[in-house]
C-alpha cells in the first residue's frame, strides 16, 4: 500500500509504510495518509470475531501494512499485547446505563490509552529500520499533554538503534503524569520540561522536524529525526484496532447483533484517537456517528459549529490534561480525506499564518455528517465521576468523564439511544487529586498517601506501575524555553 501527504497536490511522492514509519512527518509538513483505506468483509469480522486481541491487531495491521511480512506483524502484536504487559486485559469492555460501553483502553504498562499504540510502535520502527537499510539512529521527538511521553518512553527505553526525548509543558500535565515521566528507566531516554503549554512543545518538535539545517546537522552526526505522536501513522494505525475489536466484542457478548449500528464517543485532544475510530468505519465498522468530546480547550466543539478552527483563544489548564491542546494535529488527515491536498495545504498556511482558518461550506458539511461536538467545563466534569460513582459504583478519569458527560448531553439534545462506545482513556488513580475531590475525599500533598486513600475508599486497586512510581529515583528535572528545544537533540 502507498502512503500519500496531506499537503501533496501533486499527489507524486508515494512512500511505503515502512517508510512513513521511520519519517514520521512528511518532507513537505503534511502527515502520511494511504492512499486507499481496505475494506473489511463479513466473513472478515466472522474470523475477527474468533480471534484474541494480538491476533486481530495482526490481521487488521496487515491490511494497512502490506509491505511488512506477516508473520513477523503477528511475532510482534502476540509480544506487544502479552497478559504481563495487560494484565487487566487488551481493552476489556465495562458496560454502562442505557447502552453504554466503556472501552477501557488503560491496563497497560503507563495506565493509559497511549499504551495500546506505544507498545506495538517500537516494533513497528525497528522493523521499519532494518526493511528500508537504515543505519542511522533514529532519534524519537515527542511532545505530550501528559500520557504519551511516558508510554512513549516506556516503549521505547532500551530499544536498540532508537534514542527518545520528550518535552512537556513544566505546569501542563498532573502530578502523577510528571513523576511517572522524571522517573522513567533506560539508557536511551531524555525528559525535559518546556516553559510554556502542549502547543509550544508541539509546535517546537514540529519545527525542528521541518528544519533542513537542522536535519543536516543531524544527518552528520549519524542520527535522523522521527515522531512518536500521533503525527505518525505507526502511533495511529494501532488504534484503530480496539475499536473494531471492541465491537467484535459486544457481538460475542450478545449486546450488539453483527450490524447493529453504535456511536462512537472519544475525549478529544489532538484528534488522532476519534479519527481511528473515523478509519475502522471506513473499514466497515457500523458507525454512524463520532461525538468529538472536549474540555473548556474547546476549539474543536467551536469548529463543528461553526466551520471556523481558531486557536488564537485564551488557554486553560483543566483536571483533563492530556486534551489541554489548541492545535489538534490529526484533523488534518480528516481534512484532506474529505477535502482534498490542494485546500488542506491552504488551511495549514492559513493556521501557521494567522492561526485561524475557515472550512468551506460544502467540506463542513461533509464533517458534520459524521461528527459531533461537545464540550464538559470543570464542574460538570467533577459532577461526572461524582454521579458515576455513586449510581453506578464505577470510576472514571477526568477525560473519561468529559466523554461521558458529552454522550449524555448529545442524548438529551438529539434523542438518540444509539448504543455507545465511549473511549475511555486513563485510570482514574492517574489524576488522583481531581477524582478524590469529586467523590468528597480530602485532598493530600502527598499524591501517594491520595492513592492510598482512594483505592481503600473504593475498593479499586491502584494499578502496579503507577504504585511502583513512588520508589523510583526521580532521573530528569531540566526545564528550558521552547526557544532552546532545537539545541537539545544535539546534546550528548
Amino acid at each position: 500500500m502507498n502512503y500519500l501527504s496531506t499537503r501533496d497536490t501533486e499527489r507524486t511522492r508515494r512512500t511505503s509504510s515502512a517508510e512513513a514509519i521511520k519519517e514520521g512527518l512528511a518532507p513537505d509538513g503534511g502527515l502520511y495518509l494511504p492512499a486507499s483505506v481496505p475494506t473489511l468483509t463479513r466473513a472478515d469480522f466472522d474470523a475477527l470475531c474468533a480471534m484474541d486481541y494480538p491476533a486481530r491487531a495482526a490481521m487488521i495491521l496487515s491490511r494497512f501494512l502490506d509491505d511488512y511480512p506477516a508473520d513477523a506483524l503477528a511475532e510482534d502484536c502476540r509480544a506487544a499485547y502479552a497478559p504481563e504487559r495487560f494484565p487487566g486485559g487488551c481493552a476489556p469492555i465495562r458496560t454502562l446505563d442505557g447502552g453504554i460501553h466503556a472501552l477501557e483502553l488503560w491496563h497497560g504498562p503507563t495506565s493509559a490509552f497511549k499504551d495500546m499504540a506505544l507498545q506495538i510502535m517500537p516494533r513497528l520502527l525497528s522493523r521499519a529500520l532494518a526493511m528500508t537499510g537504515e543505519r542511522r539512529v533514529a532519534h524519537i521527538l515527542v511532545a505530550t499533554s501528559g500520557d504519551t511521553g511516558k508510554a512513549a518512553l516506556e516503549g521505547y527505553r532500551d530499544v536498540d538503534g532508537v534514542k527518545i526525548t520528550v518535552f512537556y509543558p513544566l505546569d501542563g500535565v498532573s502530578l502523577m503524569q510528571k513523576r511517572q515521566m522524571q522517573t522513567t528507566e533506560g539508557r536511551n531516554v531524555s525528559v525535559v520540561a518546556v516553559r510554556g503549554n502542549f502547543d509550544d512543545a508541539q509546535n517546537g518538535v514540529k519545527a525542528i522536524f521541518s528544519d533542513p539545517e537542522l536535519a543536516r546537522r543531524a544527518d552528520a552526526g549519524g542520527f535522523f529525526f522521527s515522531s512518536a505522536n500521533s503525527i505518525n501513522w505507526g502511533r495511529l494505525v494501532p488504534q484503530i484496532v480496539y475499536y473494531l475489536s471492541a465491537y467484535c466484542d459486544l457481538v460475542n457478548a450478545g449486546k450488539l447483533a453483527f450490524g447493529d449500528p453504535v456511536n462512537v464517543a472519544v475525549p478529544t485532544g489532538n484528534f488522532g484517537n476519534i479519527f481511528a475510530a473515523y478509519l475502522a468505519r471506513r473499514m466497515g465498522l457500523p458507525a454512524a456517528r463520532f461525538l468529538c468530546a472536549s474540555n473548556r480547550n474547546n476549539v474543536l466543539t467551536d469548529f463543528l459549529a461553526t466551520g471556523v478552527y481558531d486557536r488564537t483563544r485564551e488557554f486553560h489548564k483543566t483536571i483533563s490534561p492530556s486534551m489541554d491542546i489548541l492545535i489538534s494535529s490529526n484533523l488534518e488527515r480528516l481534512l484532506s480525506f474529505l477535502g482534498g491536498p490542494a485546500l488542506t495545504a491552504d488551511l495549514m498556511e492559513s493556521l501557521k499564518k494567522t492561526g485561524k482558518y475557515e472550512a468551506p461550506a460544502d467540506l463542513l458539511h461533509k464533517i458534520r455528517a459524521s461528527f459531533s461536538g461537545g464540550y464538559l467545563g470543570e464542574e460538570d466534569t467533577l459532577a461526572v465521576i461524582r454521579d458515576t460513582w455513586r449510581d453506578e459504583g464505577y470510576l472514571v478519569d477526568p477525560h473519561t468523564a468529559v466523554g461521558l458527560g458529552c454522550v449524555k448531553n448529545y442524548r438529551q439534545q438529539t434523542g438518540d439511544r444509539t448504543p455507545v462506545i465511549l473511549a475511555s482513556t486513563a485510570s482514574p488513580f492517574k489524576f488522583a487529586p481531581a477524582v478524590a475531590s469529586a467523590i468528597g475525599l480530602a485532598q493530600d500533598d502527598d499524591v501517594f498517601a491520595l492513592l492510598r486513600r482512594l483505592s481503600a475508599e473504593t475498593g479499586d486497586p491502584i494499578p502496579a506501575p503507577l504504585a511502583a512510581v513512588e520508589t523510583l529515583p526521580v532521573r530528569f528535572t531540566r526545564v528550558i524555553d521552547p526557544a532552546e528545544m532545537p539545541g537539545i537533540p544535539f546534546e550528548s
